[in-house]
């Protein structure tokens, strides 16, 4: 199934999220990281396109659920899993298949990939709640980099409106691995 949807109102936000993983360095031996994610905006000026091997549209339940290789691409970020499970609000004026549903949130399963230009993350599934702006990834090992720059936990959170993030272990420990080459020169 191949489905070509304008921007509908802050749904491109899930897709736009891997655009700012600026990650600061934390404390390696810690249970959780916490940190600003600089960079991290909603975007609704950009076309998506996702693609699927079908796409099945449940109104009663305000439900679309995209199945197989699923692959969604908007500017230079691109999102791959399994499955994703796009929620809408009940009542509203728009229409998944026309593009303007009104999105609560947008779940992802088996394999999540995100990629955007430098930054990549992995995870075994994810939620993007569009009502109180934020993303958790979940899974036995979350992989976020940049570069040589890599994290890993278990479950990241971010707040989308204040570019606050954490990661944490979920009783085990995270792991940053850091690149003294990425670090940015000061004047």
């Amino acid at each position: 199934m191949f489905a070509t949807l304008s921007a509908p109102a802050r749904a491109a936000s899930l897709f736009v999220l891997a655009a700012g993983f600026a990650l600061a360095a934390g404390h390696a031996g810690a249970q959780q990281t916490a940190s600003k994610m600089k960079g991290v905006q909603l975007s609704n000026d950009q076309p998506i396109q996702i693609e699927s091997d079908a796409l099945e549209i449940r109104d009663q339940e305000n439900k679309a659920e995209f199945t197989g290789n699923v692959k969604v691409v908007q500017g230079t970020t691109t999102l791959q899993a399994g499955r994703m499970v796009v929620h809408y609000k009940s009542g509203g004026k728009g229409s998944v298949a026309s593009g303007n549903a009104d999105i609560e949130k947008i779940d992802v399963f088996d394999k999540v990939y995100l990629k955007s230009q430098t930054q990549e993350a992995t995870a075994d599934t994810g939620t993007f709640n569009l009502d109180n702006e934020t993303l958790v990834l979940k899974g036995k090992k979350v992989v976020l980099s940049e570069g040589e720059n890599v994290f890993v936990g278990c479950q990241l959170s971010v707040i989308m409106r204040t570019g606050e993030a954490k990661l944490d272990a979920c009783g085990g420990r995270v792991m940053i691995q850091l690149d003294p080459k990425s670090r940015q020169k000061t004047n």
